[in-house]
């Protein structure tokens, strides 16, 4: 049995795609039920307006008609699954395909248009999902291979540097290979990432240079915590390497970093910056670790201090006295713990501001 007229009229009322007329004019005489879920606009806003209000721009709407101007195979005033793009209430645009003609009288002249257009954004969303897949499984193979070797032959010159090495330099060179190591592991937690976003179909994406775009690979892996983020770090050591790998590692952690290379310069930078912890080295030039720790109880009491020293053996007890004065932690860098600096942040940062100092 045929479909009476008003049967038609009710399927393309309830239709989720975007049903659209107009007149010869360019006026919009007719919106259905899924242009209005789609778009947004309720019927009186948008009937009676000149339709190039839905597209991005009056010039994309004029190459919608001229293609559905434009002759084809099959005879002009037509398009089939013609590509554009229209403009929510909201702002946003919305990638859709048009199907569409141009409406004649009797006598071939143009009375308006009806188009229907389908969303593409989840049909968009799941080819690039598959597509990050592929990427992700791909990168993953051609990525962690080298990661492996890179790892290894760490491995091999940190045994060698421990071996041959003289005392000042090892530890220098164990905080390089230690600042490389953080880095690969970096990239590792990148490519998991990647996977997981593929894995649960999901992604991000953030601006990159003028209209490009770039998948963001910043957020937290699945299951891991940072307690960290946010809290205010200083990071004092003259040591370049050292200094330069304890803020790398601090960064990653989502910590906001500065750093000062000497106690004077630290306490400069206090005077402008809160801090939630002061890490500091022990043996400096000028003012060392143990007169850093005093003057930071004694001027920012609410502020943690955490001191770091390459030598496990407290010639100059200034580890014991900074103990029995309060210090909440000490880190022994042959090289930095990573792990171990993480654990005492966290620990610090969740725990009550340290006493006033009674000096």
């Amino acid at each position: 049995m045929p479909l009476s007229k008003a049967s038609l009229e009710r399927l393309v009322e309830a239709s989720p795609d975007i049903v659209v007329a107009t007149d010869f004019q360019g006026t919009v005489a007719y919106y259905n039920d899924g242009a209005q879920e789609v778009l947004g606009y309720a019927r009186q806003e948008i009937i009676g307006q000149f339709v190039a209000r839905l597209y991005p721009s009056i010039d994309e709407a004029r190459r919608v008609m001229a293609a559905m101007r434009s002759a084809d195979p099959d005879g002009s005033g037509r398009v089939v699954n013609f590509p554009t793009r229209f403009v929510a209430k909201d702002g946003h645009e919305i990638p859709v395909a048009i199907s569409g003609v141009i409406l004649n009288d009797e006598e071939n002249k143009d009375q308006g248009t009806i188009g229907f257009a389908k969303d593409l954004t989840e049909i968009i969303r799941k080819d690039q999902l598959a597509l990050l897949g592929e990427v992700a499984v791909g990168l993953s193979h051609e990525i962690n291979n080298p990661l492996s070797v890179i790892t290894n032959q760490l491995t091999l010159l940190e045994r060698f540097v421990s071996t041959s090495a003289n005392a000042s330099d090892a530890d220098r060179e164990r905080n390089r290979i230690q600042a490389v190591k953080h880095e690969v592991k970096r990239i590792e937690e990148h490519l998991q990432r990647l996977c997981e976003m593929a894995e649960d179909q999901h992604y991000a994406s953030t601006s990159y240079l003028g209209d490009a775009r770039m998948i963001d690979l910043s957020e937290t892996p699945r299951g891991a915590e940072r307690p960290l983020d946010g809290r205010r770090v200083l990071v004092v050591d003259d040591d370049t390497a050292v200094r330069g790998s304890v803020v790398e590692f601090l960064n990653a952690e989502g910590c906001q970093v500065e750093s000062a290379a000497e106690g004077a310069e630290a306490l400069v930078r206090m005077e402008s910056h809160q801090f939630d912890v002061v890490i500091s080295d022990v043996v400096m030039p000028g003012m060392d670790g143990y007169d850093l720790f005093q003057r930071v109880r004694q001027l920012y009491p609410g502020t943690h201090v955490v001191l770091m020293t390459a030598f496990y053996y407290d010639k100059d007890h200034v580890i014991k006295r900074s103990r029995l004065e309060g210090l909440e932690g000490v880190i022994f860098k042959k090289p930095v713990d990573p792990d171990r600096l993480r654990q005492t942040l966290i620990r610090l940062v969740s725990s009550p501001p340290p006493a006033p100092s009674s000096h």
